[in-house]
């Protein structure tokens, strides 16, 4: 039997009181997971960046969690961007993913800031320079919307760990031999950085299909199939997902970052199908 994975899991920031509700819930469902670290994003353009403090630094000091902030290049100078990340540092939190971020709503394509940092590897750059964090990146296992080839990518993220980026995780993927594929082409790049697969639990069938298209994500045929056809799209989203990790496992994979969107039940069925239970 394939030893049980290390697990992490991402979390968004509450805009409101009820959302709030949602993302404790969520956090007291899979804290008895164990989870090796905890991510919480920034919204698009940045425009939850004081809700993702506060996010974080009551999950650092309410559940002792290794609390990994998302910091971007979106909206800010590049001293504003550094202060924010000095901020994550005074309250307890020792990891950034560092991500160039989506463009404001309505901008169409990303653009620099005034001042601010070009790119994702200018910001990993200058958080390395600090000394203070451990750096973690995204990876694309399939080409980013904005990437020129299907090279791009892994030259890209080659360069962020020039940078100073400690591991990688990926976006969201439903067929594991796009992972192996993109796993075998970085190493052939000579990339050894740890790429940790990010693994989205589906909570809608007619959600996952906008959400994939606005990502580049293909999704497989037979989940089409699965959930057209399913009685109960919970149970054939925790099977499907179950079998992904599975596959990943099997294939050497020892560490998986799940996507919870601050929904609970689907993340912690399938941890529980992998052997993990806290």
């Amino acid at each position: 039997m394939t030893q049980a994975p290390n697990i992490s899991f991402e979390f968004f920031p509450p805009k409101n009181i009820e959302a709030c509700f949602s993302l404790f819930e969520t956090v007291q469902a899979l804290e008895h997971m164990q989870p090796g670290f905890v991510s919480v994003t920034y919204g698009a353009g940045g425009t939850t960046r004081e809700l993702t403090h506060d996010a974080v630094a009551l999950l650092n000091r309410k559940y002792g969690w290794n609390v990994a902030a998302h910091l971007t290049c979106v909206n800010a100078t590049r001293e504003e961007t550094l202060e924010i990340a000095k901020s994550y540092k005074s309250v307890g939190v020792n990891e950034i993913v560092a991500l160039r971020g989506d463009p404001p709503k309505g901008a169409g394509q990303f653009t620099p800031a005034p001042g601010g940092f070009a790119n994702s590897v200018e910001l990993i750059e200058a958080l390395a320079a600090t000394g203070n964090f451990k750096i973690r990146v995204g990876a694309y296992p399939d080409p980013h919307p904005d990437a020129a080839d299907d090279s791009a990518d892994i030259i890209w993220l080659k360069e962020k760990f020039k940078a100073g980026a400690d591991s990688a995780i990926t976006q969201f993927f439903f067929d594991a031999d796009t992972f192996f594929r993109f796993r075998d082409r970085c190493a052939k790049e000579g990339i050894t950085g740890t790429i940790i697969p990010g693994i989205l639990p589906i909570t809608s069938w007619k959600g996952v299909q906008k959400f994939a298209a606005a990502c580049g994500t293909p999704l497989p045929a037979q989940y089409a199939k699965a959930f057209e056809t399913a009685e109960d799209q919970q149970a054939v989203s925790i099977e499907l997902c179950t079998k992904l990790c599975e596959t990943l496992t099997q294939g050497g994979v020892e560490d998986l970052h799940f996507y919870t969107l601050n929904r609970p039940t689907l993340t912690k069925a399938v941890c529980a199908n992998l052997g993990v239970n806290g």
